[in-house]
């Protein structure tokens, strides 16, 4: 009880230096968890658009980027026979433009593609896709910004389509997307024959490896891979999951310096108080005790008061109109726990020093220090 006494007194003592070191490392926590929680949103979204009614992946090995891939119509249609595979859709991605909106994604598909089938239809339906190779159905948010319904023809980098469609998507992507008939895309963006990446329904799920090994087999350019291993394995995932750590990381560094400001500057303030508490009694360890339960106090101050925050943030994220379908603002238990920690450990280990020192004070030299 008298060390939670002694903490809070000295806590109490030097307010406003205590109050900084507790917003940074709040603002870390909350800068760590928004920006993780909404980068793992985003790649769940992406990831969504590929996984749509299958559970394979199949696309060119060793590529940085899926707009890079090129996996041929013929593979798609003998990867389509197989025995065991219930459907193979291949899709293209491409980049595309209009007056007023300078990147748009585009998919190119087939009629019978579950983009197409499964969507909530605004205007039209799935009939309607593909008739006319000049013909292409609009996300519903594509058709609010191109102001666009069907039967308008809009202008898509040099050439112009006539809107078939509108459907309506959770995911953000698709539904501020483009949808071309496949072979449309493929001449739009000068890829005949090939698309970018073939999306896989097997009959079993427990033939995914033997399915992998006929692709490693039958086309050595081409990789397999199932969901949960694309969403780990690709590049861009990859380096998205590292610049967000990166970058909470190198607030809770700032944050843990500002602990580490904080304590020394407390305990050279309290040289001679140190060295009376060593003549009562105090140990070197139970002043060590002292000045690492400051540290931990405002550590798990902030990083409550950054949970708040950051949790306030993403909540105010999901109001948000325009970014719906983009950003997955779910809080995931394991992405707490962790900043959590990392909050806690910055704030010990900022205390480090400062205990060391403290605990190395000599009575006899501390009383006369000034």
């Amino acid at each position: 009880m008298i060390f939670l006494k002694l903490i809070l007194t000295n806590l109490r003592r030097h307010r406003i230096r205590s109050l900084i070191s507790v917003a940074g490392i709040a603002f870390s926590v909350a800068a760590m968890l928004t920006v993780v929680t909404v980068l793992q949103g985003a790649i769940g979204m992406f990831s969504n658009i590929l996984s749509q009614d299958s559970g394979i992946i199949v696309f060119e090995r060793n590529v940085s980027d899926l707009f890079f891939s090129s996996v041929s119509i013929e593979a798609a249609r003998q990867i389509s026979g197989w025995p065991m595979v219930a459907h193979a859709d291949p899709v293209l991605f491409g980049i595309v433009s209009s007056a007023s909106q300078p990147i748009i994604t585009c998919f190119g598909v087939l009629p019978e593609d579950s983009r197409i089938r499964n969507a909530e239809w605004v205007q039209g339906g799935p009939d309607d896709f593909a008739r006319h190779p000049d013909d292409v159905v609009l996300g519903e948010r594509a058709a609010q910004f191109l102001s666009a319904s069907v039967g308008s023809r809009v202008p898509i980098g040099h050439s112009t389509f006539r809107v078939a469609g509108v459907l309506k998507t959770r995911n953000g992507f698709e539904d501020g997307g483009i949808f071309m008939p496949l072979n449309s895309a493929q001449s739009f963006f000068h890829k005949e024959g090939s698309s970018s990446a073939v999306t896989v329904k097997l009959r079993d799920k427990d033939d995914a490896a033997k399915f992998k090994d006929r692709i490693r087999a039958q086309f050595p350019n081409l990789i397999a891979l199932e969901d949960t291993e694309f969403t780990r394995s690709y590049s861009q995932f990859r380096i998205l999951r590292a610049t967000a750590w990166a970058v909470g990381g190198c607030g809770l560094l700032l944050g843990g310096l500002g602990i580490a400001n904080t304590m020394i500057m407390s305990v050279f303030t309290r040289i001679r108080e140190i060295a009376i508490l060593r003549v009562n009694g105090f140990s070197q360890t139970q002043i060590g005790v002292v000045i690492f339960g400051e540290s931990a106090f405002v550590s798990a101050s902030g990083a409550f008061a950054g949970l708040a925050a950051g949790t306030s943030l993403l909540f105010a994220l999901r109001l948000v109109r325009s970014l719906h379908g983009y950003i997955d603002a779910t809080l995931h238990p394991v992405v707490l726990a962790i900043v959590v920690l990392l909050a806690l450990l910055t704030g010990i280990a900022g205390a480090v020093y400062p205990a060391v020192y403290a605990m190395r004070v000599r009575a006899v030299e501390a009383l006369r220090f000034e």
